[in-house]
């Protein structure tokens, strides 16, 4: 029982911060792309590189709390 308690903070808890940091850097993208519309390029690179990495984090919480249900 304590387990699935376990599994369900890591996961939850896990994907909250990806899920903001990501909703954070979609408004930043679009307001800088409102603000100036020729630096698309120069914005795209790392904005997909941040948005990958902020996916990572989600990505070992889900193998954290899959590590969780089958380990523990």
């Amino acid at each position: 029982m304590d387990s699935n308690l376990a599994v369900g903070l890591a996961m939850g808890l896990g994907a909250i911060g990806p899920g903001i940091g990501l909703g954070i850097a979609v408004s930043k993208a679009m307001e800088a792309l409102g603000r100036n519309p020729e630096a698309a390029g120069a914005i795209f690179v790392p904005y997909v590189l941040g948005i990958a990495l902020t996916e990572a984090i989600a990505i070992y919480a889900l193998v954290v709390s899959l590590l969780l249900i089958f380990v523990v």
